[in-house]
């Protein structure tokens, strides 16, 4: 089951073309039902909007749905790991940044595997401002990246004279 927290802040941005971006949509995955709250209200607070599911396997069939610019997964959950989750993103090719919010991090796992390091890591415990800061620091290079690899619309340049 996923519970919407749709953003209660305006946290979209303006685009290069002037233009109002909607804000990022985030899913939050974690068995512990008061950490996803905490995590999906304060996102949610902070102008995102926010889908929070209970395991790995909600949260893939979430994906399968949904378009989403990040993915907050803890590690250890039932069904699918966070690790085991990132696996199946890579290998469906889906380009996704994860920030793994854990209590013990899979060092050993990323190590043999680089390629499903996140973009992120959270050790718990963290604070709110910590949380924030991260979801914004991965959301930015991303931001970044996408603006880099379009390519600049055909009527960009043109005035309002021109028809």
């Amino acid at each position: 089951m996923i519970d919407d927290f749709p953003p209660t802040e305006e946290a979209g941005e303006m685009g290069s073309h002037g233009h109002m971006n909607p804000p990022p949509r985030i899913l939050v995955a974690d068995d512990e039902a008061a950490m996803r709250r905490l995590i999906a209200c304060t996102l949610a607070g902070s102008g995102y909007h926010v889908d929070a599911v209970e395991d790995g396997a909600d949260a893939w069939e979430a994906l399968q749905v949904k378009h989403y610019d990040l993915l907050i997964t803890d590690n250890h959950m039932p069904k699918l790991s966070g690790v085991e989750l990132i696996e199946k993103l890579h290998a469906t090719s889906k380009v996704l940044p994860v920030i793994m919010v854990t209590g013990t991090l899979p060092q050993e796992e990323f190590t043999r595997n680089p390629k499903l390091q996140p973009a992120a890591t959270l050790l718990k415990p963290y604070t709110i401002a910590e949380l924030l800061e991260t979801v914004k620091k991965v959301l930015r290079a991303i931001g970044g990246a996408r603006e880099k690899r379009q390519p600049p619309p055909s009527w960009q340049g043109l005035s309002s004279t021109e028809g």
